[in-house]
């Protein structure tokens, strides 16, 4: 059993103002959005059976997707979080928006719970890992779970002038994390809109609704949360790390390249998180076209040597 799991982790005292617990109508607010999209998802297969999906609501739902999605990867996460790469400023609040519509929570508290987590990586103190509890079938099982999306219930919450004080001295995203309630309705109204008014119609606001905005929100959830549970339980491990990440091919595309975690872990700061021939990494490119656009810089792009340095065996590096 990995040190300091033999009993249930506990985040650590001192919180602050930011750290307070949650309060009863935020923990019923996230328990819904949790639960309709799930509905949603359960119900999509004999709506679309009866009809109700259209051209509309795919191309809805795959925009919104990519929206989401790269505004979780490459914006709280290897930007925000991670530093990756200096943006300018209509880069960085536009990341920061496609973020937010992601509903993933304020900007803020995202990057500390994500700091927390490397900090703690799978041991004592990580807000989210499936190993928490132990190494036995029902323990393990409990900590996936737990890691997938129980965490977000927790009674505490990371303290975000600990692990976020560059971000909370940043006007662009304080603002934007208060902002958070707005982008959320923004996230779930746009498709609505969108789909009524292309179709000119009820019934094509309903379904853009249902797709682009329930069911997206389910699947870009998922996968996220998926980052912090099979990516921690399964796959190859290339690449020395203090954890137990590992890359999970068939999770690359769906994940924008997240899901090659195991080099993220040896290498958080990293920009590209694939770096081995054949691993897809759809941020990485974003990242790669921002700079060629000349919107971004200071990347920190894998360094062969480093990179090398880091296996467990001697392969070549794409």
């Amino acid at each position: 059993m990995p040190a300091g799991l033999e009993t249930p982790m506990r985040n650590e005292a001192g919180h602050g103002a930011e750290g307070a617990p949650p309060g009863k109508a935020e923990q019923i607010t996230l328990a819904v959005f949790v639960a309709v999209p799930f509905l949603a998802l359960l119900a999509a297969i004999p709506v679309a059976w009866g009809g109700w999906l259209g051209p509309v609501d795919l191309v809805l739902l795959a925009v919104f997707y990519l929206i989401g999605s790269l505004g979780v990867t490459v914006g709280l996460h290897r930007l925000f979080t991670h530093k990756s790469f200096k943006p300018n400023r209509a880069v960085k609040v536009a990341l920061g928006v496609a973020g937010s519509l992601a509903i993933e929570g304020p900007i803020t508290r995202w990057v500390a719970d994500h700091r927390k987590h490397h900090k703690f990586s799978d041991r004592e103190g990580d807000p989210h890992s499936p190993w928490r509890y132990g190494e036995t079938i029902p323990a393990l099982t409990k900590g996936f779970v737990y890691a997938h999306i129980g965490w977000m219930f927790n009674a505490e919450q990371t303290p975000q002038r600990q692990y976020a004080p560059d971000l909370l001295k940043d006007r662009d995203i304080v603002r934007l994390s208060r902002q958070f309630p707005m982008w959320v309705a923004v996230s779930l109204a746009a498709p609505a809109v969108i789909g009524g008014l292309v179709t000119w119609s009820w019934q094509g606001a309903v379904t853009a609704f249902f797709w682009a905005s329930l069911v997206r929100v389910f699947l870009v959830h998922h996968v996220t949360w998926s980052i912090n549970s099979i990516c921690h339980t399964m796959g190859e491990s290339p690449f020395r790390s203090r954890d137990r990440s590992g890359n999970v091919w068939w999770l690359a595309i769906p994940s924008m390249g997240e899901s090659w975690h195991n080099l993220h872990h040896a290498d958080p700061t990293c920009a590209r998180h694939g770096v081995l021939r054949g691993q897809v990494d759809i941020s990485a490119r974003l990242i790669w076209l921002f700079e060629k656009a000349g919107w971004v810089r200071d990347v920190r792009w894998p360094v062969a040597s480093r990179i090398a340095a880091k296996r467990v065996d001697v392969p070549s590096v794409a």
